[in-house]
């Protein structure tokens, strides 16, 4: 009896004593506060204007060579552009593009997301009919663009590249480039 009343003894006595676990200490370090300081905020520049529209041509004539047959001082004879409109595909449409119509510069993203009156659009910063624009479409070799009831409020053909040119319903220019 005495060594069982020794033994409880030890283990009580054990049992107050603090013992720390080497993992006690290694917990994640504080974080550093977060800087502060001022916000400023200031106007973002207008988009650039667009490219100009490339222009084409049934038949073209040979580039002149600027050092042969021709006087000194004369300007040598600039390379004709044509253009090459291919296919309009509504996949070649989907992305950011940059807009001009009515004397102002915009964007319009494009999705292949289904939409009144076709797929999904949305203007951004557009000035005018083009304000309006929710959804586009292509019809045959146009670009249709397209208000929240699936009405028209452009219709655009490719003008070359990535450029589409066409007038709004209103009769306002509009150019879509990237």
């Amino acid at each position: 009896m005495k060594t069982c009343a020794v033994l409880v003894a030890v283990l009580a006595a054990s049992g107050c004593t603090r013992s720390v676990s080497p993992m006690a200490d290694s917990g994640p370090a504080p974080l550093r506060p977060a800087p502060t300081g001022q916000v400023s905020s200031s106007q973002l520049p207008p988009p650039p204007a667009p490219p100009p529209p490339v222009t084409a041509t049934a038949a073209t004539t040979p580039p002149t060579d600027p050092l042969a047959g021709t006087q000194p001082g004369a300007p040598a004879a600039a390379p004709v552009q044509t253009a090459s409109a291919g296919p309009v595909t509504r996949e070649g449409l989907v992305g950011a593009w940059k807009v001009s119509s009515g004397g102002g510069n915009c964007q319009i993203f494009m999705a292949l997301t289904k939409w009144t009156g076709g797929y999904r659009a949305a203007s951004r910063g557009c000035p005018g009919q083009v304000a309006d624009v929710s959804a586009w479409d292509v019809s045959g070799s146009q670009v249709v663009l397209k208000d929240s009831s699936g009405s028209t409020v452009a219709s655009l053909n490719n003008s070359g590249g990535t450029r589409y040119d066409g007038q709004t319903t209103g009769g306002a220019a509009i150019s879509l480039y990237r």
